[in-house]
């Protein structure tokens, strides 16, 4: 079955930026859609960006637009999300999202794999 492993969290201070990964495993990457999705203290768990299979197509919420960069390199296995001026509002555990096909969702419940989690803390 797929696995997801996530890293690059970290506490930063506003204005900073932070790249995470995600390494997936188990099947073959570029025939997955992929999301990113975060999760703050007491809150639900929200989209942030996905991009299409085998890639070149993404959205993101409008809370990182023009901020965040979802990518992939379908040569490594491995899906990105560029961070920059980041906010004390982007604090919370993301986690990295395969879907069962190309198209991605902003709905969580199109997804069926799931990584363990990376915390992000933007302090001001």
């Amino acid at each position: 079955q797929v696995q997801l492993v996530e890293s690059g969290g970290g506490l930063v201070q506003a204005g900073d930026s932070l790249r995470l990964s995600c390494i997936f495993s188990g099947r073959t990457f570029s025939n997955y859609a992929m999301a990113w999705f975060r999760q703050a203290p007491g809150k639900e768990r929200d989209f942030v960006a996905h991009i299409n299979s085998p890639g070149g197509r993404t959205n993101y919420a409008d809370s990182v637009k023009d901020r965040f960069t979802i990518s992939r390199d379908n040569a490594k296995n491995t899906l990105y999300l560029q961070m920059n001026s980041l906010k004390p509002e982007d604090t919370a555990v993301y986690y990295c999202a395969a879907a069962s096909w190309p198209i991605p969702s902003t709905n969580k419940a199109s997804y069926v794999a799931w990584g363990q989690g990376t915390q992000v803390t933007v302090s001001s």
